[in-house]
């Protein structure tokens, strides 16, 4: 389940080990199923690929039908945007995110990139400034932004009130 969890995720041996803090071979022997490991290591893996604990046990669920709870959906933050993952932790070629910015909120003040997707934000309601590839654009609801995730991007909330966003990602790159 570990090493379909990274490749859904598109991440290699090497970046999640650092992300988890342990080594690339020990992370190879663990998917191999050939080393133990501690609970702090566990965590140390579900943060890296961005899942709850309990995540790294769970059969796959690709080609079933698939319900993602709003209580129980990830919760990736990002400066202060709340984001969400509406689907499932092991979909391998989409990846939907729905975010929730306050009023001045930030994806971050610095631009970020991950991976090489086609990344389409929509937004829901309110009004935000996107920047991508050092670019601003100014968005209000309904208006989509279609970039590479590769591309340096952050978003704000620029009007008087909080925003709502939906992300669409493929193949998945968080």
């Amino acid at each position: 389940m570990l090493r379909e969890l990274r490749l859904a995720r598109r991440l290699t041996l090497k970046a999640t080990a650092e992300r988890a803090g342990i080594s690339e071979s020990f992370l190879s022997q663990l998917e191999r199923g050939r080393v133990g490991t501690s609970l702090k290591s566990l965590q140390g893996i579900a943060a890296a690929l961005g899942v709850e604990l309990g995540d790294l046990f769970r059969a796959p669920d690709q080609g079933r039908t698939t319900v993602v709870r709003h209580d129980s959906r990830p919760e990736v933050s990002i400066g202060s945007l709340a984001k969400y993952q509406l689907t499932p932790i092991t979909a391998a070629h989409v990846e939907v995110f729905s975010g929730s910015l306050a009023s001045g909120g930030t994806a971050g003040d610095e631009p970020y990139s991950h991976g090489d997707s086609e990344e389409l934000l929509l937004v829901i309601s309110g009004e935000i400034t996107a920047v991508v590839g050092g670019e601003s654009w100014s968005l209000r609801q309904g208006d989509s932004i279609f970039y590479r995730s590769s591309e340096p991007h952050t978003l704000h909330a620029s009007g008087d009130g909080p925003a709502e966003v939906i992300w669409i990602i493929a193949p998945p790159s968080y």
